[in-house]
Parts: structure tokens; C-alpha cells; sequence
């Protein structure tokens, strides 16, 4: 379901402008749609009244929690189910109170095929409407408050890009999120950096980079676009200095493959002078994959010498490790008739694009 399609039927019903906003407004905000001051028989029209208990029961109908996942770093997986059968995973992110978040899925799988995310060993099963999106939103708010949503989860969002931007725009124009809150994940698309500057809503962006060499990343990527990492820094710092937001470039650090000293000293060359924030993040094994992550040493080695480069660096922790934190895990599990609930030793972590 999208937006668009919801603002129709609110249409049909006679819902004006300002009643339909306040009908998404309240959905997205996980609020009864009696809140407020002015009362129902006042404002809304009577076709609309007599239909909102419905409406109201199919907007919850679209995502609904099979499963929750708390994990010890204040972290917890959601494993969501969706009208049609299929699921999802959402992750609320520990922010304290200044900036609790949630990262959302964009799409059930994926096809760019990163070969080091379990969602894209998959491949993409369907696109998720926009409706489902901030549905996800809706749901996480009645489980604790959520002022940041990141969409990092299953799926590439700009091979979703229509749905993606209109759930932006109502979560940035009436669902109670600041812009900069509103984290745009992408390997990175032609499409994206032409339109994500005319929306009304200016998310951040964060591109998945993963290495300096272009030939590697195209191994690392299968089926991303064929960027030259300095052609996306590019594209990224247009952007960045557009809206005011520094790019966040996404890292994942995997043993023997891009945490090297020649990755260093390429970050801090592409990275020069850049209007931006680099995020390493060790991997962590999944079972069958090659991969292993680096020592916590070597990765806090390698955010130590970009910043004597003049590279803003953080390393990052990744949430609910504990949990089968990585994107795609639950999902996975329950596909395959394992326990949802029981949590690996060694859990991958989430990615961008994945």
C-alpha cells in the first residue's frame, strides 16, 4: 500500500487537506485517531468517521510484531509481519532520550547482492510500499518513542526510491522526525542524487563504501552501480554541502580484505578536505560465509590513523550483536523453521544496503 493511494481513499470519503493529514499525522505518530483537542464529530466528515475503525485496523494490519529481541546494549531486533505473509526486520537503536532510533526496511530481500549480508544472499522478493514503511515507524512507536529512523535495513532504498521519499516526506512533514534525523542508506544511484535534492524532506545520506578500489568493490557490491569510489565521494559531498548534513560513509571492516594500510591511506586521500564522517564497522562471521572481522585493535588502529589524517572517523559498536543482530538473521531463522528467539554466538551486524 502507499501513501498516495491512502490520501485517495481519504479523498473519496471527503477528507480535505487538513483531514487526511491529520488521519497519516496520528497513524505515523502510533496516536488514537480521537487525540487531539478538536473532537471527531466536528472536524471530520461523516463518510470518514464511519470508515476510521476500519482504516485504522487495516494501517495496523500492515505491520504487525511476530517476534522482539532485546539485546544488552539497550537494542531490540523486531521481527514484523506484513499483510501478504512476508517479513521484515526493524531494529529500535539505543539513543537515550535525545534520539531514540529505529532502522527500517525498505524492500523484503534485496538485490544488490552485497556478498557479505545474509538479506542479499536472497535476493529481492518484493518492493515494500510506502504505507509499510512508515507502518513500521508506527508500530516501534508503541513499543517506546522513536525521534530517528535510519533506512538501513533490508533492501536498497533506492531501488525503492518513490515509496522510500514519500514515506520521508510524512515522516519529515507530520510524523514528529527532524530532517537530519531522517537517514538515507544507498550504495549509491544516479536516480537518488538527481531527486533526493528536490524533495521538500532533505534526509542525511549515508553511502556504502567499503573499500577504495574499484575493482573490489565491485566484488564486494555485485550488483551496485559502477561508481568510482572518488565519482560517489563526489556525488556525496554535492549533497552534503546542499543541505548542511556531512555524508556518512559506511565501512565494513573484514579481515585480510579492506583493512588495510593502502585502505587507510585511500580513505584519507578521497576523504580530504570532505564535508563527511567515516563509520567503521567490524564485521562479525556469519556461518558459511568467508568472512571474518578484524581484531578490535586493528580496527581502533585504523580510526586512530585517519584521524592523524584529518579524517573524521568513528568506530562503531554494533547493536544487539546478542540478538542475531544482522540484517536478515531473523528473518532467515524463522524462513527456515529455527527457533526467532535464540541468539547466535557470533551475529553479523547491520549494514547499509542490506
Amino acid at each position: 500500500m502507499q501513501i498516495s493511494t491512502l490520501r485517495d481513499r481519504l479523498r473519496a470519503l471527503g477528507a480535505g487537506p487538513r483531514h487526511a493529514e491529520r488521519v497519516l499525522r496520528l497513524w505515523a505518530l502510533a496516536q488514537p485517531q480521537d487525540s487531539g483537542r478538536r473532537k471527531l464529530d466536528d472536524f471530520l466528515p461523516l463518510a470518514l468517521r464511519r470508515e476510521l475503525p476500519a482504516l485504522t485496523g487495516e494501517l495496523a494490519a500492515l505491520a504487525r510484531l511476530h517476534s522482539r529481541h532485546a539485546g544488552e546494549d539497550g537494542s531490540e531486533r523486531l521481527l514484523v509481519d506484513l499483510a501478504d505473509g512476508q517479513q521484515v526486520e526493524a531494529v529500535l537503536l539505543p539513543g537515550g532520550e535525545r534520539a531514540p532510533g529505529l532502522c527500517v526496511s525498505t524492500q523484503v530481500g534485496c538485490a544488490v547482492g552485497c556478498v557479505f549480508c545474509m538479506t542479499g544472499q536472497g535476493g529481492l522478493v518484493r518492493q515494500l510500499g510506502s504505507a509499510e514503511i512508515v507502518a513500521q515507524v508506527a508500530l516501534a512507536r508503541t513499543l517506546r518513542p522513536v525521534k530517528k529512523v535510519v533506512f538501513m535495513g533490508m533492501g536498497e532504498p533506492a531501488h525503492n526510491l518513490d515509496a522510500v521519499l514519500e514515506a520521508i516526506d510524512l515522516l519529515g512533514q507530520g510524523g514528529a522526525i527532524g530532517h537530519k534525523n531522517l537517514v538515507f542508506s544507498s550504495v549509491g544511484d544516479a536516480r537518488l542524487f538527481a531527486r533526493l535534492p528536490q524533495g521538500r524532506v532533505k534526509p542525511a545520506l549515508a553511502l556504502s563504501l567499503h573499500t577504495t578500489k574499484t575493482d573490489l568493490r565491485a566484488e564486494l557490491l555485485p550488483r551496485a552501480p559502477r561508481y568510482e569510489p572518488a565519482e560517489l565521494v563526489e556525488q556525496g559531498e554535492r549533497y552534503a554541502r546542499a543541505t548542511g548534513y556531512p555524508i556518512q560513509y559506511q565501512w565494513t571492516l573484514i579481515e585480510g580484505v579492506n583493512d588495510g594500510d593502502d585502505e587507510v591511506e585511500g580513505i584519507a586521500a578521497l576523504l580530504a578536505g570532505k564535508y563527511a564522517l567515516m563509520n567503521l564497522i567490524p564485521y562479525n562471521a556469519v556461518p558459511g560465509m568467508p568472512w571474518r572481522r578484524p581484531s578490535w585493535e586493528r580496527a581502533a588502529a585504523m580510526a586512530r590513523a585517519l584521524h592523524r589524517r584529518g579524517v573524521l572517523a568513528k568506530l562503531r559498536h554494533s547493536a544487539g550483536q546478542d540478538v542475531d543482530a544482522g540484517c536478515g538473521q531473523l528473518r532467515a531463522r524463522a524462513a527456515a523453521g529455527a527457533p526467532a528467539s535464540a541468539a547466535r554466538p557470533r551475529p553479523t551486524i547491520p549494514i547499509a544496503a542490506g
